[in-house]
């Protein structure tokens, strides 16, 4: 497929050169194959565009000024259209040829599809993962407990089975033991009663932090919403200023436009005359 756009190389429009330097620039900037069709000199090219545009995308007279794009045999778009698809990143969809990979517009035809048809990428998870895993000793039945071995007390005939000052010693080990726990008890509890002062502590010294932390946002939005509105205002004053400057522009562009179509016109008209011409002096 070869994009052909149709231009005057010799017009003496300005809006019209710099639309034709803008069709091409951005055809090249894009890397996209093109012919250039001179209607100036080659009335073949003149033809064939004035015969091939449209009927509804001609103008009121009939005459379809450059630059005109073409797809081989099939019509494009003028230069609006032209400069619509480019706004809209859709340039390679006016062309009618399909967008690289990676350019926007492949992306933005990527997404529009996943739209339509649904995501059907997104991840579920697997069954697998949400399984718990089991310890073995629980499959097993469970863990069997250490057995119980107590010791039986053999005693030699005619010898003493316990004395008298080892149930003593006993009691004294056993007291000794409590006492001993009582105080990691007592330990213990001083310990978490001093971890609860110094989470309170910590959480207090949170809680400032996030009250400044606070104070200091609204401060800075309030500081943002001021130099918005600044420069929103400014935006406003400049925006006003070039839409007067690009009205100027349009309006001298249609007059030059409007001479230009003249001019055509003119020039369509005279070699209809000298045709006619040639065709009298040939009867």
């Amino acid at each position: 497929m070869v994009i052909k756009v149709f231009l005057a190389s010799s017009s003496g429009s300005t809006a019209i050169k710099k639309k034709q330097q803008d069709v091409v620039g951005f055809l090249e900037a894009l890397k996209v194959e093109y012919s250039q069709m001179d209607i100036a000199c080659n009335e073949e090219n003149r033809m064939w565009m004035r015969e091939n545009v449209p009927e509804e995308k001609k103008p009121s007279n009939g005459i379809p000024l450059p630059p005109q794009i073409f797809n081989e045999a099939g019509y494009c778009g003028d230069y609006e259209t032209f400069f619509d698809a480019k706004e809209d990143n859709q340039v390679y969809a006016f062309l009618g040829l399909p967008p690289p990979p990676g350019s926007k517009e492949a992306l933005q035809a990527e997404k529009a599809l996943i739209v339509e048809n649904g995501n059907d990428a997104e991840e579920h998870p697997d069954d697998d993962t949400l399984k718990k895993e089991i310890p073995a000793e629980e499959c097993n039945g469970g863990v069997h407990g250490e057995e119980e071995v107590t010791e039986e007390i053999l005693s030699e005939e005619g010898g003493e089975v316990e004395e008298s000052g080892g149930a003593e010693e006993k009691a004294a080990e056993e007291a000794e033991g409590k006492a001993a726990e009582d105080e990691t008890a007592e330990d213990g509890a001083a310990e978490d009663e001093t971890a609860e002062d110094g989470a309170a502590e910590d959480e207090a010294a949170e809680d400032e932090a996030a009250e400044d932390e606070a104070a200091e946002d609204e401060a800075a939005e309030d500081e943002e919403a001021e130099e918005s509105a600044e420069d929103t205002e400014e935006a406003s004053e400049d925006t006003k200023a070039r839409v007067e400057e690009e009205e100027a522009e349009e309006e001298a562009e249609d007059e030059e436009a409007k001479e230009e179509e003249e001019l055509l016109q003119l020039e369509e008209e005279e070699d209809e005359a000298a045709e006619a011409e040639e065709e009298g002096e040939e009867e």
